[in-house]
């Protein structure tokens, strides 16, 4: 039996992060909890664009993110290895730009 993991995996278009609704293209801050790796160090705090919301096989949802700062973006939202990071949902916070000074963290506002 052939299982194709690009078609069963499962998408969805929002999902509820505590009082914020996030979907595809919103721009969250990245705070890794788990520490697995050094890219958990890397990435801490920086800014990033939701490119997709995807459910595991165990109904736990992933955000897959492309860094905004990222040179190699463009590869991120090709889908390739390294420029795309899958986050929890409790460790990304959503972005707000504010048009007078930036971008700033829901709980900075």
């Amino acid at each position: 039996m052939d299982f194709d993991w690009e078609d069963d995996r499962r998408r969805v278009e929002c999902v509820q992060a505590g009082p914020y609704e996030i979907r595809q293209g919103d721009r969250v801050r990245l705070r890794p909890r788990r520490r697995a790796d050094v890219m958990d160090i890397v990435l801490q705090g920086r800014v990033a664009t939701v490119e997709a919301i995807e459910m595991d096989f165990d109904d736990r949802c992933h955000l897959a993110v492309v860094v905004d700062d990222d040179p190699g973006a463009d590869l991120g939202y090709a889908r390739q290895v390294g420029h795309r990071f899958f986050f929890a949902l409790d460790e990304v916070e959503p972005v707000t730009a504010r048009p007078d000074d930036g971008e700033t963290s829901p709980e900075v506002e």
